[in-house]
């Protein structure tokens, strides 16, 4: 079975997502052990692990369920966008993991359309929520497709980074309307339809009957630092995804991470 490919750290793609992933080892290893066993053994004689069922709501091309395939993992992308499922299913062929990999067009909202109640193990929910209609019934669709004790990944746009930004490129108009906007825009040119706080994200996820249990700040200083800075000096890369890690646990750093990581459970 293999571990995450190399190649997801492969380039500067890594410290927008390197810290999701590191928590998602986490989690696929707990999960992994709290699975059990098939009763087979592998090549080194040690006892099989029974593969995660694994739905990626929003999963387009597949930046996640591919290499969740890979580690040998039985994962669902559902996808509003024919035009991004085609792309995963190519992605999928060239990896040689179509056999553990679906691909099925729907939306957040109608997950239980397309997914069988309480059948998977964990759910990525990576950038949905600020773009459906309603988000409440499309975190409870998520939840209700979990089994008991399954794990949710959501990420959300985080309202406060979006002051910041705006406010450190000059355009401090746009940062004051979008420190009062009801849904963290700052203004008709947004093309983010909608932002969170964590006191909001968390009130969605417990009303949906979910227990939150770690909420990370992802990308803290990526978006702000120049990008000469970190491709022009040797490791520098390396340096501000290890300050990445460090920071994202810490609530004061957390409130201006342009995206929220929270990871939940069902009870």
């Amino acid at each position: 079975m293999a571990d995450f490919p190399t190649r997801v750290r492969a380039d500067r793609s890594r410290v927008r997502t390197g810290v999701v992933w590191d928590v998602l080892r986490s989690v696929l290893e707990r999960a992994e052990g709290a699975a059990g066993v098939d009763g087979s053994a592998g090549a080194d004689g040690a006892a099989a692990r029974r593969p995660l069922d694994v739905l990626d709501a929003g999963g387009g091309t597949g930046g996640f369920a591919v290499p969740l395939a890979e580690r040998g993992h039985n994962v669902t992308v559902v996808d509003p966008s024919p035009d991004a499922l085609a792309s995963l299913e190519r992605r999928v062929a060239e990896a040689g993991v179509a056999d553990r990999v679906s691909a099925v067009q729907g939306d957040a909202a109608g997950l239980l359309e397309v997914v069988a109640p309480a059948s998977v193990d964990l759910v990525l929910c990576h950038g949905v929520l600020e773009h459906v209609d309603d988000a409440a019934s499309a975190v409870a669709a998520v939840a209700g497709c979990l089994r008991p004790g399954g794990t949710l990944s959501l990420l959300v746009a985080n309202r406060h980074a979006a002051v910041l930004s705006r406010a450190v490129t000059g355009h401090f108009a746009e940062a004051r309307r979008a420190l009062g906007d009801p849904a963290g825009r700052w203004g008709d040119r947004d093309p983010m339809p909608r932002r969170f706080s964590d006191a909001e994200i968390e009130q969605l996820l417990t009303e949906a009957g979910l227990v939150v249990e770690a909420v990370h700040g992802i990308r803290v200083f990526a978006d702000l630092v120049p990008g000469a800075l970190v491709d022009g000096e040797p490791g520098a890369l390396d340096a501000l995804l290890a300050l990445e890690s460090a920071a994202a646990e810490h609530p004061a750093f957390r409130a201006v991470a342009t995206q929220l990581h929270l990871l939940a459970t069902r009870s």
